[in-house]
Formats: structure tokens, C-alpha cells, sequence
């Protein structure tokens, strides 16, 4: 049996939300949750690219990646999607970790990314579900 890797990316999005709702409520943690949200809507986005059936590139930039299926799923808040980018280049380097241009994340910004994910996520369901 061929397994669905749409379907997978999927679960592996919502395992990331499902840590970020556990952290979204801790200050100290905010870009934890900043990473999680970036990361659940990038494999949200890598579940519509692999429906698609096109080849899954190795890149990490939200941006880029909406371009790809910009046809199947509507995301207007491109603002957000390069803030997420821009956590998640710089939680990898020790010294901007998770900063924003006004320094670490507030529990407030924390919300909205992760809200802002769960609808990406939600979305990406939609598309995969109904061949969108």
C-alpha cells in the first residue's frame, strides 16, 4: 500500500501545533512557539506541494514555498509569514535567537503565530481533503 505523504506532512504540522498550543501561554518560551508555528505551516505547505505531486524542495522560506501553491490556498498575510522566516533563520544562530526587530516575541506575538498556523494548517486539510 503506497502511503500518503500529504497526509503525513499533515500529521507531522499538526504535531508541531499541538507543541506550540502547550507553550503558547509560557513568556520565556515565545520563540519556541514562533519556530513550531513557522514549521507547522511549512509542512502544511510541503503537504499541498507533495497533493500537487510536485517534487518537494528543500527550502524553508514560507515565502517561496506559498508561490508554489499560491493556485490551491489563499494566504494574504505575507507580513506574518516573513516574520515567522526570519525567527526561524535566526533561532539557528545563538546570538539573535528568536528576535524579532523589537527583540524576543511577546506571549501576544506568540498567539497570533500560532493561530495564524492553525489556520494555514486547517486550510492545507481543506486543499489535500478536496484536491483543491
Amino acid at each position: 500500500m503506497k502511503m500518503d505523504v500529504a497526509n503525513e506532512w499533515l500529521k507531522a504540522a499538526k504535531l508541531d501545533l499541538e507543541t506550540a498550543r502547550y507553550l503558547v501561554k509560557v513568556e520565556h518560551l515565545t520563540p519556541v512557539v514562533a519556530f513550531h508555528a513557522q514549521q507547522a505551516i511549512e509542512k502544511s505547505f510541503k503537504a499541498i506541494i507533495e497533493d500537487k505531486q510536485d517534487k518537494i524542495p528543500k527550502k524553508h522560506d514560507l515565502l517561496t514555498l506559498k508561490n508554489m501553491i499560491r493556485d490551491r490556498i489563499d494566504i494574504e498575510n505575507e507580513d506574518l509569514l516573513d516574520s515567522l522566516n526570519s525567527l526561524y533563520i535566526d533561532s539557528r544562530y545563538p546570538g539573535d535567537m528568536g528576535l524579532l526587530p523589537h527583540g524576543q516575541p511577546t506571549l501576544e506575538d506568540a498567539r497570533e503565530f500560532y493561530e495564524f498556523a492553525l489556520d494555514v494548517f486547517r486550510e492545507a486539510i481543506v486543499v489535500v481533503e478536496n484536491k483543491k
